[in-house]
C-alpha cells in the first residue's frame, strides 16, 4: 500500500528550497517517492502551530518503509542539511494515510 502525507512549509528562501527540491528528487524516486499537489499559499484562514505557513503539498512513497528509509538515507540528510534547513523556517505535518 502507497504512503502519502500532507505537508505545509514556512517556506523563507524559495531560491534556496528549489535547489533543495532538485538536489532531493533523484534520492526520493529510488525509495519509490514523488511529488502530487503543490500550492503555494496565499492566506492561511486558521492558522495553527505555525501561522505563515505557506506551502503545501503531498509527497508519497511505495510504502510506509519507504518513507522511513528516505527520511533517515545519508544523501538525503546532506541534502536536507545543505538546503532545507536554511531555506524552511517551519514544517508541519497535515497528514499521512496509506493509500490504494
Amino acid at each position: 500500500m502507497a504512503y502519502e502525507m500532507l505537508v505545509a512549509l514556512e517556506v523563507i528562501d524559495d531560491e534556496n528550497y528549489q535547489a533543495y527540491r532538485q538536489a532531493m528528487k533523484p534520492i526520493l524516486t529510488t525509495y519509490g517517492g514523488g511529488f502530487g499537489a503543490d500550492f503555494r499559499v496565499s492566506e492561511v484562514l486558521l492558522p495553527q502551530e505555525s501561522p505563515n505557513i505557506n506551502r503545501v503539498f503531498t509527497i508519497y512513497f511505495r510504502d510506509e518503509a519507504a518513507k522511513n528509509d528516505f527520511f533517515a538515507d545519508g544523501d538525503y540528510l546532506k541534502v536536507k542539511a545543505e538546503y532545507f534547513e536554511t531555506s524552511v523556517a517551519s514544517t508541519r505535518i497535515l497528514a499521512s494515510y496509506g493509500r490504494e
